[in-house]
């Protein structure tokens, strides 16, 4: 498939709209996937040491 301009490359022959809009939905759902297992770690990491620094203090 070839376009005569980016224009047209970005309309999709007037589908634009659901094309781009689904891969920024799965874009957004992949970041997702990638940040939110990072910022749990964080957080269990974080947790985990407040728990130690308890315990130790005891």
């Amino acid at each position: 498939m070839s376009f005569a301009s980016f224009s047209d490359f970005i309309a999709m022959g007037n589908h634009g709209i659901y094309v781009w809009s689904c891969y920024g939905i799965s874009l957004a759902v992949l970041g997702l996937n990638l940040a939110l297992p990072i910022l749990a770690r964080r957080r269990y990491l974080q947790d985990e040491a407040r728990r130690l620094r308890r315990e130790e203090s005891k």
